[in-house]
């Protein structure tokens, strides 16, 4: 079973949704960058359950540890060890799930690929996991900010069918955080927040769209053919629990034009070469040009749900499955700060491998 992402900047998750403690190791992060827990759990925060009432009521601190890598303060250049204790764990809650398989979810599939499952919230299949992803991302978007002046965001752009109005482009951070939804549009927040809300006490789940964009991203990132950066990204945000979709740039939406309304025609402001428009979304070729990386990963409705579900059991025999414990109506507030993980884990990589073929920033 696969729990490792990258080459340079290589990163192995580890542990499960009900066991003792999840975390992730760090192998590859250059030596002198400045690191204390405070910058990882800053992250960590915006990930947690329990945040409001929009979200699951499992209470989780999810402070982080840090157990080797860091010395007086500076990361040494040997394997960072992070670790994150569970504390609120209800296995009892799963007891119906030994034999029934929740629809839509993992447990089927896990059964019949390895003979055997952790039925407690899904084992590595829970989007637990992601805790060690944002632990280590925190570190990548820390490195890249103070390496080239990198700056990743995501945020809510759709919770059913509606959606966030405004570019990607004239939002930050504090904007995102103002809102329980992490919806930077004011009017649409509100009205997403009601929805999820209702949804809850429907017992039901709904999905969504989130928005992420990078801006301050230097030239010359990734590569033709296999090693593009769009098809890293992708890569990297499909691993993300519950994703079922991404596009960049006009995405989808750029099917709709010709190829003169399309076309990012190349421009010289201030001494620089960029385009005029950025419908490529910052690649070309599989290469970042400068301009803005941005798009869009679908997330759809959390699969465990607490409305009765038709089912078999591991004989094939029918039952009528119930679902308890806690869960997310909607994940898009707290898979946010998983999105801006996995874009900057991805993003580290082809910025050290750069760095190591040219000598560059």
């Amino acid at each position: 079973m696969s729990s490792q992402l990258g080459k340079l900047f290589k990163i192995s998750t580890w542990g499960e949704s009900h066991g003792l403690a999840v975390g992730v190791v760090i192998d590859g992060c250059p030596a002198g960058l400045k690191l204390s827990a405070e910058d990882i759990q800053f992250d960590l925060d915006r990930r947690r359950p329990g945040q409001s009432a929009l979200t699951t009521p499992r209470k989780e601190s999810d402070t982080v540890e840090i157990l080797s890598g860091v010395f007086e303060g500076k990361t040494t250049g040997t394997p960072i060890s992070l670790m994150v204790k569970n504390e609120d764990q209800r296995s009892k809650d799963y007891s119906e799930m030994v034999d029934l398989y929740r629809p839509s979810h993992a447990d089927f599939t896990y059964d019949a690929k390895y003979g055997f499952r952790d039925f407690r919230g899904g084992g590595r299949s829970s989007a637990r996991e992601t805790v060690g992803r944002v632990a280590a991302g925190a570190i990548a978007k820390k490195l890249l900010k103070e390496a080239c002046g990198m700056e990743i965001l995501a945020y809510v752009a759709q919770v059913g069918e509606i959606e966030c109005q405004g570019s990607p482009l004239q939002f930050n951070l504090e904007d995102v955080e103002k809102s329980l939804v992490r919806c930077p549009d004011p009017k649409a927040s509100q009205l997403m927040e009601a929805l999820i809300l209702k949804t809850k006490k429907e017992c039901d789940s709904i999905g969504g769209v989130l928005q992420f964009v990078v801006k301050n991203v230097p030239v010359g990132l990734g590569e033709p053919v296999f090693n593009r950066v769009e098809a890293a990204l992708a890569y990297g945000f499909l691993s993300i629990p519950a994703t079922k979709g991404f596009e960049i740039g006009s995405g989808f939406e750029g099917t709709k034009l010709n190829g003169s309304a399309h076309n990012d025609e190349f421009i010289t402001e201030k001494g620089k070469i960029k385009t005029a428009t950025n419908y490529s979304g910052g690649v070309q070729g599989g290469i970042t040009n400068g301009m803005p990386l941005y798009g869009k990963i679908a997330f759809k409705p959390t699969a465990t749900i607490a409305k009765p579900q038709n089912t078999v059991n591991k004989k094939g025999e029918k039952g009528v499955l119930k679902a308890r414990g806690r869960h997310d109506a909607c994940v898009l507030p707290r898979a946010v700060v998983i999105v801006e993980a996995m874009a900057a884990l991805i993003l580290t990589d082809f910025f050290l491998e750069r760095r190591a073929r040219t000598g560059l920033l």
